[in-house]
């Protein structure tokens, strides 16, 4: 028997396009190409060095919400899988896809549908951006609270996609915390909505819950009802330095303990500051060894800020009120300061932890960056626990950038343990995607797995949409 042709695996995909052109030609679609290359990645899996694919996959931008149902019901037919893309800012693989796949873009849905501040919310479609949103509320006194590092660029849909969460957590909680209601698309192209528009709702199962932070594994999000919040009457941000990582970290229990809660508590050691200023031209170092990068915000400012000088100062810090000015700087700093040193490997990601064990996982970089042969460095949003380390090692004169050496991974691996092994998770922000299925396995008991792939295969029997991720 002849070997198969080497275009079989795409036979689906010509046939959709196919069918695409003849029965919505409306609908812009672009065939595997070179062209559609960074539409195989996201953020967190992008080559850094070496040959890309050759060819991206099949990408569809559609423009309504009837759009995205055709494409589903055509890809269905086919056989081809979906996956679902916001802005490809993702760090965990879960917007990759291959060329035998269709990626559905909803970045074309970006309409700001409602905004009502009598009942606190906005509905939105998926494609609208973070900032977008946060812009178009200002001027009415009003803002959208989650705020991941990303949040210039990435979109609402991408948000609800992966739970991102972001600096403000401390005080007003990830992505799933503002989402009330979500219409979506599932695998045989109905459309669905769940949820609520009023605050409160006990009707049925919670099924916002279950879509938001299911990575497009389970269907589309094309529109969202999401709580927006009044402006603070007035923000601060607060310096608090430290002679050493280990006193930074055991510091952020200080905060705890008093009856103040910023709205965002952001922690950054010792070669994380260093990092920052080789990268920046900062002088952060030279101000302590660690930072407590503190907002708060409401009522009471004045009375916030005395209490918390107070028990942080009894914890050892050096505390300062930031001006307006230097407090953007240092803003900006911690969200895209950090550069990735091109004469390095390095692995990242992200961890979380009860607040209470934060110190003692910091304690325990040292040991594993000795064991690997690494540096093992984090920032963590201190006030819910979750932490982004970064794995490092110099590149020897010679040695392939695009070839990781094991170490560097396995390190990185090190750290998700040791999170697990304080009552952590293996991702407080991130997601799974492609890049922690093997760590999601060892934190979820198999029984809960088995539970997860039914709810999968009673939305999605036929794995339509993002196979291979997540779950």
């Amino acid at each position: 028997m002849s070997a198969a042709p080497a275009t079989a695996p795409f036979t689906g995909v010509s046939a959709l396009f196919d069918d695409l052109r003849r029965e919505a030609p409306e609908i812009d679609v672009r065939q595997p190409s070179s062209e559609t290359v960074a539409f195989a990645y996201d953020a967190g899996t992008t080559p850094r060095s070496g040959d890309p694919a050759l060819d991206g996959p099949t990408v569809a931008f559609p423009a309504t919400v009837g759009d995205v149902q055709q494409l589903v019901r055509l890809a269905a037919r086919h056989g081809v899988s979906v996956v679902p893309r916001g802005a490809g800012t993702g760090l965990s693989g879960g917007a990759t896809a291959q060329p035998d796949q269709l990626v559905i873009s909803t970045d074309r849905l970006d309409r700001i549908v409602e905004v009502s501040p009598a009942d606190e919310v906005a509905v939105v479609e998926p494609g609208v951006l973070n900032a977008a949103l946060n812009e178009r509320l200002a001027p009415l006194g009003l803002f959208y609270a989650p705020d991941p590092a990303s949040w210039r660029i990435s979109t609402i849909g991408g948000n609800i996609a992966t739970n991102a969460g972001g600096l403000r957590c401390a005080k007003y909680g990830v992505t799933r915390e503002s989402v009330l209601a979500l219409d979506v698309v599932l695998a045989d192209g109905s459309l669905v909505s769940v949820g609520h528009r009023s605050i409160k709702g006990v009707t049925g199962l919670d099924l916002v819950s279950l879509f938001v932070g299911s990575e497009g594994v389970l269907g589309i999000v094309v529109g969202a009802t999401v709580r927006i919040r009044p402006l603070p009457v007035a923000r601060r941000t607060l310096t608090a330095f430290f002679d050493s990582t280990d006193a930074g970290a055991a510091a952020i229990g200080a905060i705890t303990a008093s009856r103040v809660r910023p709205s965002v508590i952001e922690f950054l050691d010792e070669i994380t500051l260093d990092g920052i200023d080789a990268a920046q031209g900062s002088g952060l170092s030279a101000r302590g060894a660690a930072l407590l990068l503190i907002e708060l915000d409401g009522f009471g400012i004045d009375e916030q800020t005395a209490e918390l000088t107070t028990a942080l100062v009894a914890a050892g810090a050096r505390v300062e009120v930031e001006n307006d000015a230097d407090a953007e700087v240092l803003w900006e700093l911690r969200r895209s300061g950090r550069r990735f040193d091109a004469g390095s490997w390095f692995a990242g990601g992200d961890v979380a932890v009860p607040k209470s064990r934060i110190a003692e996982l910091f304690a325990g970089f040292p040991a594993i960056a000795a064991r690997f042969g690494v540096s093992v460095s984090a920032v963590a949003h201190a006030g819910d626990g979750n932490l982004h380390p970064v794995i490092s090692l110099p590149i020897p004169a010679g040695a392939d950038p695009a070839v990781v050496p094991p170490a560097v991974h396995d390190a990185s691996d090190a750290v998700v343990r040791a999170a697990l092994a304080v009552g952590g998770t293996v991702s407080g922000e991130h997601g799974i995607g492609t890049v922690k299925r093997a760590l999601a396995a060892e934190e979820l008991t198999v029984r809960v797995r088995e539970a997860q792939l039914a709810v999968k295969n009673a939305l999605d029997p036929a794995g339509l949409f993002n196979p291979g991720k997540a779950l």
